[in-house]
């Protein structure tokens, strides 16, 4: 499986940022859909806070592409 590593600087950032900066969605709004409709997961978990804090190491997975903070 294929990772996209992106890196942090400032740690925690909410699930709906980290989103966006991965260009997975252009905005909030999007975020919130994606995740309201069980599109993303975290470390495997279907997550459905916008707001869930995310750190070193966690694995997100959105439109298909699994994403590891670094």
């Amino acid at each position: 499986m294929d990772e996209t590593k992106i890196k942090i600087r400032d740690y925690p950032i909410k699930l709906g940022q980290f989103l966006k900066l991965a260009e997975v969605v252009q905005d909030g709004i999007e975020a919130k859909f994606m995740i309201i409709n069980e599109e993303v997961t975290v470390n495997g978990v279907i997550e459905n806070r916008r707001g869930r804090k995310l750190h070193l190491n966690d694995r997100v997975e959105a439109g298909g592409i699994t994403f590891v903070l670094a």
